[in-house]
């Protein structure tokens, strides 16, 4: 059940988001939605945003990795970007970049979490299932799991 009051512009609204951080058009939409716009009145809203720079899908990836990439390998970046509506071409040129930085930052996890190599084979399974839920490659995993630095 909506109140009577009127809907502030649709534009305005969507600036008060983008305002506080980057989006995709995906996100953009399921909020304006959410707050009771129709789907005619946001596409030309967002086009228009998009047009102007505003709204731009390669800068919402590329905060969005620079963001995450500490915590997180390839594989997890590529998968949530790709839940909140970026572009696979922009995804992929995104995550070029952060390909050549995945075994350091892999390597750092572990550290974190483990800092030692596993004594047993059970203890390696934990720490491989670990590295891939944080979204590494499995030969990254490999290299860093099965030798010490």
């Amino acid at each position: 059940m909506q109140n009577d009051k009127p809907l502030p512009p649709i534009r305005d609204r969507a600036l008060a988001y983008l305002a506080r951080r980057d989006h995709t058009h995906l996100e953009l939409t399921r909020k304006l939605l959410h707050a009771g716009y129709t789907e005619e009145e946001i596409k030309p809203a967002l086009d228009e945003l998009s047009q102007r720079g505003w709204l731009s899908s390669q800068r919402f990836a590329e905060n969005y990795v620079t963001q995450k990439q500490a915590r997180f390998g390839n594989q997890k970046l590529a998968y949530e970007l790709r839940q909140k509506g970026v572009e696979e071409s922009v995804v992929q040129k995104t995550l070029e970049e952060a390909n050549e930085t995945e075994l350091e930052r892999a390597r750092d996890v572990w550290r974190k979490k483990f800092g030692v190599q596993p004594a047993n084979q059970n203890e390696k399974a934990r720490q491989f299932r670990f590295m891939q839920g944080r979204g590494f490659a499995s030969e990254t995993i490999r290299q860093i799991v099965t030798k010490d630095d």
